[in-house]
């Protein structure tokens, strides 16, 4: 019974013979070869055809040579060529306040006048003691003339005379140091008294400051020392007011280097007819030498920063040799970078004049990739850019 079609099992089921099962593995086996045959052939196919990389959009700046004057740069403070707290020299009540805060004082304007009835009183007493003496200093010396009275009795009077005359110069005094004027012309700030104020002596009343022309003080280290001569021209910026460059000169520098520090102070004056720097003022201090040099300038965007170096993406024109169609690649060159100043920066070694370079979205890119050059909507970089506060 093993000769027939189907062999029955002792349970009594029914089961296919072996021949049968291992031809369908053996067909299983075939198609699965098949299959990896057929993708094989698909990835060779795609190994051998040439891949062609989609362009990517960039931004284009060309490497330019300018003049660059070196320059030196700090950080200051402005201040002062004549600014004062003026105070009282004695004390007394506040009879009168005459200036407004804000205000501009001219040399002598009194500004505060303190109550001097008591003063005043007794100049004018001092005042008839002295009329007295000088009419009896005159009977004096009309007698001695005639010999009536002796040279003691003259000088007698010629001393009283000059005691009187010594207390109501004194007592003047007195009164006009009731009074507090401006020492110079100036802005004055705002008061720190009022009337009917009763202050003691050195009582601070208001800050008195000349505005037109300022110093900025500032201080550079003791190795620049050589480099400096006074009537350097200085540039000064300050966040009280963005995108602005006041001009002025070195007009000072120390006779001596801070012995902690090792730093020189510098003094720069600078004009200021519409009054916007103030005493106080937090400032940018750029000194710039004589001498000017040669720099190759890219925009600062331009540059990818790496810990093993700095690099930029120079755009070259390439011929596929099959085709001869032209295309433009990225070239990664390694730089060298100076001196930054606003949105550029300076290149000491790896690009050369009017090489065209990607300006924009640098981290994304890689070594010869194919580009296309697109400014349209690229930045406009500057040396003193004013960007929006935000």
């Amino acid at each position: 019974m093993h000769d027939v079609a189907k062999t029955v099992s002792k349970e009594g089921k029914v089961r296919p013979r072996r021949g049968i099962m291992w031809k369908a593995i053996a067909g299983l086996i075939v198609l699965v070869v098949l299959l990896l045959g057929i993708k094989v052939m698909q990835i060779v196919k795609m190994a051998s055809s040439p891949r062609v990389m989609p362009a990517t959009t960039v931004t284009s700046a060309v490497v330019k040579e300018e003049d660059w004057a070196p320059r030196l740069s700090a950080i200051g403070s402005v201040s002062a060529v004549q600014g004062a707290m003026l105070s009282t020299d004695l004390a007394g009540t506040v009879a009168e306040v005459k200036f407004e805060n804000g205000a501009v004082a001219k040399k002598g304007d009194v500004l505060v006048r303190l109550d001097a009835s008591s003063e005043e009183g007794q100049l004018r007493t001092a005042e008839a003691d002295l009329e007295l003496a000088r009419n009896d200093l005159a009977r004096t010396r009309d007698l001695a003339a005639r010999r009536v009275i002796s040279k003691a009795e003259l000088d007698a009077a010629e001393s009283k005379f000059k005691q009187k005359e010594g207390a109501v110069g004194n007592m003047r005094a007195m009164v006009g140091k009731k009074e507090v004027r401006a020492p110079f012309d100036g802005q004055l700030g705002i008061r720190q008294v009022n009337i009917g104020q009763m202050i003691n002596a050195g009582q601070q009343v208001v800050a008195l400051t000349a505005l037109d022309p300022v110093y900025v003080d500032f201080a550079l280290p003791q190795q620049e020392l050589s480099k400096l001569a006074a009537g350097f021209e200085v540039g000064v910026h300050t966040d009280a007011v963005p995108g602005r460059e006041f001009k002025g000169k070195l007009t000072a520098i120390n006779s001596m280097v801070d012995t902690v520090t090792r730093n020189v102070t510098l003094q720069a004056t600078l004009e200021n007819p519409d009054h916007t720097l103030r005493p106080g003022m937090f400032a940018k201090i750029d000194v710039l030498l004589p001498e000017k040099q040669k720099a190759l300038v890219v925009p600062g965007s331009a540059i990818s920063y790496a810990p093993f170096g700095d690099s930029v993406f120079v755009i070259e024109k390439k011929k596929d040799p099959k085709t001869g169609k032209e295309s433009q690649v990225i070239r990664q060159q390694f730089v060298r970078i100076g001196e930054a100043r606003g949105d550029f920066v300076s290149i000491t070694d790896g690009l050369k004049p009017n090489e065209t370079i990607v300006s924009t979205g640098v981290f994304k890119l890689r070594n010869g990739m194919p580009v296309t050059i697109n400014n349209d909507l690229a930045p406009k970089p500057q040396v003193n850019p004013t960007p929006v506060d935000s």
